[in-house]
């Protein structure tokens, strides 16, 4: 009998173990991949995969539905785009905030350094991120910081829950950067921002003091003799604008005359935050085509021609609103502008549109970075013509973790990898410290 028992129970246990063998069996294990994570955020409205690009392993084109204004959503929606470089979720993520449209899926200088995963969040209202009518009111640096928010918090909780996430933005990006950490100062972990301004009026009289110091008294003065070498073949190089102008479909609001004075005051500017050699500059005894074509090779048409202040209209609204700008001195050139009176930008508000400039935000991320911010680096150039309204660091900033570097006759262009080895350590040493945290 007890034999008999044993054989049952034998059995039973055989049957026992083969049906929990089958039910295991049958569980799927596949992992879910990028795209499906990324499909499952409920503001994301399209998802285009594209070809890798860098080091990322893959790289994705995503629009975010995002309110017009967050204080009134009633006012609808618009699409904004965003560019994903993945490589994996436990490297960092470098959250790329150009202030712009998106220039490029590439790794920027972070993302390359660390073999990092890449966030880049197009600027509301630039390129195709706007609706179809823009109401200019919204477009505030507090909306576009929610905007960052959003997609940020979206991003870490689909792909990255345990990533150290760092960004970072450059010149009007540095400027976004500082706006989203005053707005949300736990979003990420930390921030490097390049060449970024800091302006206290709509018109910072500041960079005027920085234009007659910067650099060697002899290179000042060539710069200012150029610039009346200009006016005084003003005839001549009017004449080749037209031509240029009728050539390549080019205008301007204020007329081709006021365009070619406003290039000649933009001259100064352009030549030192674009780091120009003074050796390259035209002699008095140069032709007009020479002097034409050194100006607009630093000056460029593309801040005061009609369609590419059409493209740069947020940009403007914004610096005219909220994020501050310069103008130019006419003083020096009174006997050929017969004024003295500074030419500003106010021609670049959208038309029919107007806006008294807020002092707030800017003052807000001044006392912000004086008294709370925390895990900032800031690098500038020194010769840069922006750095005249360069972030100033407290003495005991420091303690915070925030952090100025400046590279010695540096321009616009200044970068990590500009700096000495030495120097480049130092600063990688910080984010490192960062990163590990």
């Amino acid at each position: 009998m007890k034999s008999i028992r044993f054989y049952y129970f034998f059995l039973f246990t055989l049957l026992f173990i083969g049906c929990k063998t089958a039910s295991i069996a049958v569980i799927p294990t596949t992992e879910v991949s990028t795209f499906e994570k990324l499909a499952s955020i409920k503001n994301i409205v399209s998802i285009e995969k594209r070809a890798v690009t860098s080091h990322f392993d893959e790289n994705y084109e995503l629009w975010f539905e995002q309110p017009i204004d967050y204080n009134d959503v009633s006012k609808g929606t618009f699409k904004q785009r965003v560019f994903l470089g993945f490589e994996n979720p436990s490297q960092p993520v470098i959250v790329e905030l150009s202030g712009y449209g998106i220039g490029s899926e590439n790794a920027g200088e972070l993302a390359g350094h660390y073999n990092a995963n890449q966030l880049s969040i197009e600027h509301r209202y630039f390129n195709n991120s706007r609706p179809e009518e823009i109401d200019w009111n919204t477009l505030t640096v507090e909306n576009a910081a929610k905007d960052q928010a959003t997609i940020i918090n979206a991003i870490r909780n689909a792909l990255y829950p345990n990533a150290k996430f760092i960004s970072t933005g450059i010149s009007k990006g540095c400027q976004t950067v500082m706006v989203h950490r005053l707005y949300f100062p736990e979003n990420v972990d930390a921030c490097v921002c390049y060449v970024g301004p800091l302006n206290f009026k709509k018109e910072d009289d500041r960079i005027f003091e920085f234009l007659k110091n910067v650099g060697t008294a002899e290179e000042r003065l060539k710069v200012k003799n150029f610039q009346e070498l200009c006016f005084e073949n003003r005839a001549a190089l009017l004449e080749i604008l037209k031509t240029k102008a009728a050539e390549n479909d080019m205008s301007w609001e204020f007329g081709i005359e006021k365009a070619l004075d406003y290039s000649i005051l933009e001259y100064a500017f352009a030549y030192w935050q674009w780091g120009v050699d003074g050796n390259t500059i035209p002699l008095s005894t140069a032709s007009a085509e020479a002097i034409y074509k050194h100006l607009f090779d630093v000056v460029g048409y593309g801040f005061f021609e009609e369609k590419s202040v059409e493209k740069l209209q947020p940009y403007f609204w914004a610096a005219l609103t909220e994020q501050g700008i310069y103008g130019y001195e006419t003083m020096p050139f009174e006997k050929y502008l017969h004024t003295d009176k500074m030419y500003t930008f106010d021609w670049a508000f959208p038309e029919g549109v107007t806006k008294a400039f807020n002092l707030k935000p800017m003052q807000r991320i001044k006392s912000f970075l004086d008294t709370k911010a925390e895990k900032m680096l800031f690098i500038y150039g020194e010769y840069d013509a922006w750095s005249a309204t360069a972030v100033a660091l407290t003495e005991n900033a420091d303690k915070r973790e925030l952090y100025k570097f400046i590279k010695p006759e540096g321009d616009h262009r200044t970068r990590i990898k500009s700096f000495s080895a030495e120097e480049q350590n130092q600063i990688y040493g910080i984010i490192d410290r960062w990163l590990e945290d």
